[in-house]
């Protein structure tokens, strides 16, 4: 399985969103989820998607998963790549490797936003909502 993740807020810190979108092997759509985070920074949207997604996906009973984000810091971050500097953050990142550890097999890829498109599309319609 596939799953895209954005998280966005406006004003950073301002009205923050999630966007997951769970696809097949053939790119099929199979579940797609918009969540009214709060108020919180672009980093901790992208982070408290990345959770969502993974719950998700872990709901329906996907074992392998391969996760694309547009966010460079989260995706080097949760690989290890990156040292994380702010506490609040680190919590977050603990989290995701808790879920992670979940899955038989389960990898974090960095894709650009245009690649990103309906997980994008899903957080501003929540927070257009809000």
């Amino acid at each position: 399985m596939i799953l895209n993740t954005d998280g966005g807020a406006r004003g950073n810190p301002g009205p923050g969103a999630a966007g997951v979108v769970l696809r097949n092997d053939t790119g099929d759509v199979v579940k797609q989820v918009g969540l009214y985070l709060g108020v919180c920074t672009n980093n901790e949207a992208e982070y408290k998607a990345l959770a969502l997604g993974l719950q998700t996906a872990l709901g329906i009973g996907v074992k392998t998963l391969v996760c694309r984000l547009d966010s460079e810091l989260v995706v080097n971050q949760v690989i290890g790549r990156y040292k994380i500097k702010q506490a609040h953050l680190k919590l977050l990142n603990d989290a995701i490797k808790k879920l992670a550890a979940q899955f038989e097999a389960v990898s974090f890829e960095y894709v650009p936003r245009a690649q990103n498109n309906l997980a994008d599309k899903i957080v501003n319609e929540v927070l257009d909502a809000a």
